[in-house]
């Protein structure tokens, strides 16, 4: 069973910057969308950032300009950095992986792994 292992989290004032990492425990083949999600106190979880297999990325509005996603198919391995924080980027967030054939039963990729997370908590 791949495991998603995310790093990087920790305390920050605002205006720091920090840089998640998440690397899969085995290769993954057909690695598909990576992405990083949060989920802060009391909210629903919301997606910050994905990168698609062809590296196109989309980010949430909120994070635009400040935070950037990256990949590196070779270590299964995607990145979030994030410059310029705020108190409400304080979340825990979790590394997503989706890889494998499509599948129309799931309307999705056949595999979807997540993380456990890393905490990052912000003060003003």
């Amino acid at each position: 069973q791949v495991q998603l292992v995310e790093s990087g989290g920790g305390l920050a004032q605002a205006g720091w910057s920090l840089r998640l990492s998440c690397v899969a425990s085995e290769s993954i083949v057909k690695l598909r969308s990576m992405a990083w999600y949060r989920q802060g106190p009391g909210k629903q979880r919301e997606l910050v950032a994905a990168i698609n297999s062809a590296g196109g990325t989309n980010y949430a509005d909120s994070v635009q300009g400040r935070f950037t996603i990256s990949r590196d198919n070779a270590k299964n391995a995607v990145y979030l950095q994030m410059n310029n924080l705020k108190p409400e980027d304080t979340a825990l967030y979790l590394c997503n992986v989706q890889a494998g054939d499509y599948s129309p039963s799931y309307e999705g990729w056949e595999y979807d792994y997540w993380g456990q997370g890393t905490q990052v908590t912000v003060s003003s």
